[in-house]
């Protein structure tokens, strides 16, 4: 979870696109940019505090005494990419690390200058002048604020802070995935994949970013792309977990990243990334080791969907068909599960899909399976 709450309190989530904090031409990020960026949303985020209609007075309570916000990234990976460096490399760490570290002392400094002008959040205020002093004082040496430079903990001491958490990284699957970046901290899983049709062929496609790159440089060989084009199982899981501990380091709330592991990943090797993260400084972890579960959402290869794979049988309206890790083989039945209308339901394979409040929608388990607002 990236973000652990008190009780009654309010996720007020937001994120910076680094894919735009890049200058394409120099290959450089433009920090100027990025510290314009989070200064507005910080300023936005503290604003929504006071929009939001809270349906529970405990709610409200604890919202507008913490002002918590959690300001967070997507797409880390082009900001990389795009700055010609390799994601998990040292190169690499070490722009990761100067990025957070602007993102982290920027937020901080903002909400200060917010507190100079509307005060500090209501739980950091005594009843007396030596109260409020002494909370101060208390916050100013938690273990993350020691890391801050002087001025924000003088600041802090002086004029207090506007919002007792300002950072934390979430997914970004669907805001990253909208705008065609990489989604939070992750690497691509892959920089070309494969897309289903309705007759159970699979049409490679390759990512934008690609296209992007090969159309500004039409030398190169899309088969062959230069060396920071990393993809995320191309990656050790070490190389995922200290990522991970560089940024935490800059994060005061937590951090949702995912280490990829290849197949046949042991017990004990589990454990020892795990420990890598604890020791590294992250809040949480999570390991997930390919080919793990039965189904899985993402392949590398279309023929990873081929019946080389085990098969399992399932009766559907009294005729035999064969599922591959839950994809079924469309050339043995006339039947044509997918999102579009008409189409068998993929995910119960009983109901029909239609259109339903402008999403294709299942008849029988009400899976909403492709939006068009």
């Amino acid at each position: 979870m990236e973000q652990p709450l008190a009780p009654y309190s309010v996720c007020n989530l937001a994120a910076v696109n680094l894919a735009e904090m890049v200058n394409k031409d120099t290959n450089q990020v433009n920090y100027d940019k990025l510290i314009d960026t989070v200064q507005v949303g910080v300023r936005m985020q503290d604003n929504v505090i006071d929009a939001t209609p809270y349906f529970l007075e405990d709610n409200k309570v604890q919202a507008l005494g913490e002002r918590r916000v959690g300001l967070g990234v997507m797409g880390l990976a082009d900001l990389l990419i795009y700055c010609e460096k390799e994601y998990g490399s040292s190169e690499g760490n070490e722009l990761v690390e100067n990025v957070f570290k602007t993102i982290a002392t920027t937020a901080y400094r903002e909400s200060i200058e917010i507190a100079k002008e509307k005060g500090s959040f209501p739980f950091l205020i005594g009843k007396t002048d030596e109260e409020t002093k002494a909370l101060r004082n208390a916050y100013i040496n938690t273990g993350f604020m020691k890391k801050m430079p002087k001025d924000i903990r003088e600041g802090v001491l002086q004029h207090g802070i506007r919002n007792s958490h300002l950072l934390t990284v979430a997914p970004t699957g669907s805001t990253g995935t909208m705008v065609g970046v990489s989604t939070g901290l992750e690497p691509y899983f892959s920089f070309s994949y494969y897309r289903s049709g309705r007759l159970g062929k699979f049409i490679e496609v390759k990512a934008s970013i690609v296209e992007e790159y090969l159309q500004r440089h039409p030398e190169a060989d899309p088969d062959n792309l230069p060396g920071w084009f990393v993809s995320s199982m191309s990656l050790s899981p070490e190389a995922h977990a200290d990522v991970q501990c560089i940024i935490q380091r800059w994060i005061d709330s937590s951090i949702s990243k995912t280490v990829n592991a290849p197949r046949g990943y042991s017990v004990k090797q589990v454990e020892s990334v795990y420990e890598r993260l604890y020791k590294g400084g992250a809040k949480g972890g999570t390991v997930y080791v390919d080919g793990s579960r039965d189904a899985q959402v993402l392949t590398l290869k279309a023929e990873e969907n081929t019946m080389e794979t085990e098969m399992v049988e399932e009766v559907i309206e009294q005729r035999k068909v064969v599922l591959i890790n839950t994809i079924q083989d469309l050339r043995s039945t006339n039947v044509t599960i997918g999102s579009e209308i008409g189409n068998t339901c993929p995910v119960c394979r009983q109901g029909t899909v239609e259109e339903i409040g402008g999403c294709n929608t299942c008849t029988n388990c009400n899976a909403q399976l492709k939006c068009g607002l």
